[in-house]
This record gives C-alpha cells, structure tokens and sequence, in this order.
C-alpha cells in the first residue's frame, strides 16, 4: 500500500513525552504501513551512552565534538526487532536503563548533538518512506510530513506503562521516584531552548490515557488511511 503523494517519499512524524508509547506504536504502525521505521529516540540516547561509556562531560563540548565525528549509528532488523548498533556495539538493552534515561535529556539539549542527529534523520528521510518518533520531528526534523501526530497521556499512565516495561525486563521500580524522573524530563523537555517538545500546529493531538496499545496503532492507521 503506498501513501505517498507527488513521488516525494511518505513521512509520518509521532511526537509526545516520555511513556506516552511512542516506539511500541510506531513500531506496528510502520510495519503495517511497509515503511520504515526510525526510533531518533534511541538515537540520542546512543550518543548518551557512548559519551558516558567514554567518561566524557555533557559540558565538554571539544570531547562531545569529536565523539559524533567517530559515531557511526546503524539500525539492523533482528529477528523482528529493530537493533541500534552503536560504532559496532550493539546497544538495543544498554540504553534503556534508568541511567541513560535520567541523563538523555540533558545530552538532547546540547546544539552540537540535535544538529548531527537531525542532519541523520532527514538524511534517511529523504531517500525512503519513513515514520519517526521523537519530540521535535513534526516541528524540526519532518516540518512538511504528510501525517503527524502528538500523542500524550497522563503522568500516572506514563509512569505505570514505564513500570510494566522496566519490570518485564527484570528492574525493580521505586513509582513515586519514576513519575518524578517522568514529570522532570517533561520539563527539560519541554524548556530546552533547541527544539522543545512542543505539538506541531498542523499535528493530531491523541490523549492515550485509556486507550489500549491496539485501540491506538488502528486509530492512527485509520486516520492515515481515510
């Protein structure tokens, strides 16, 4: 099935905060749509990891500098599950962990880092049917997507979907301690001067709160199709 228009590439663009289920949607949505899938997330929680990896300072911009002139970042479909290999590593489970989540934000504000990484991202755009999630893809990185959507819900639901993730993978969770780590990040988010997470004014706002995983992958199928 083939959705894009005037022979420019299909572009869908998913934007929203932390546990608002973003990938786990997009993920579906892509594969039923037979476009491609780009989690930008992962993408700067890679370059977090590596710089963490390398003991190498948020603020040391000469060392972040020369970290993203020697990153390679590579997505592999492994068994039906999308990979991010990272200068060869692969980094799917590394960067999951609560210590990346609690320091990618701040990695994300850094211009040097949203540059290189938008740079990538519309660079794989531009050559394929794509759909991404993110936080700035509607308003930076895919302004003219034919499709794009904001999808949110409340921080009690973010924090209880965060829980149930980290749990299946064998975390213990603290919930009061997740939501804060959640509602900090919506405001660094929200606040950084690059690119802040913000609704796109041409995207669809969908509330998730109590809608479940498949009433929202067909939500947003339907609507891409009507």
């Amino acid at each position: 099935m083939s959705y894009a228009e005037n022979n420019r590439p299909l572009q869908i663009a998913i934007d929203g905060p932390a546990g608002a289920g973003k990938s786990s949607v997009a993920k579906v949505l892509a594969r039923r749509l037979g476009c491609i899938y780009l989690d930008t997330g992962a993408m700067y929680r890679a370059v977090t990891w590596l710089a963490m990896q390398n003991q190498v300072a948020f603020d040391d911009m000469e060392g972040m500098k020369q970290l993203l002139a020697e990153l390679q970042l590579e997505f592999k479909d492994e068994d039906n599950v999308q990979h991010l290999y990272c200068n060869g590593t692969d980094v799917t489970e590394a960067i999951r962990t609560p210590e990346i989540s609690a320091n990618v934000s701040a990695v994300s504000m850094i211009p040097l880092v949203r540059e290189e990484m938008t740079a990538q991202q519309q660079k794989i755009a531009a050559g394929c049917n794509v759909l991404m999630d993110g936080r700035d893809i509607g308003t930076t990185v895919l302004p003219d997507a034919q499709y794009k959507f904001f999808l949110t819900a409340s921080l009690e639901e973010r924090a209880r979907r965060r829980a149930l993730e980290l749990q299946q993978k064998g975390v213990e969770v603290d919930m009061e301690q997740l939501m804060a780590d959640i509602a900090l990040r919506d405001k660094k988010d929200s606040s950084r001067d690059v690119s802040p997470l913000r609704q796109a004014e041409d995207a669809e706002l969908i509330d998730t709160s109590h809608m479940s995983f498949e009433e929202v992958v067909e939500n947003l199928f339907m609507r891409i199709k009507k």
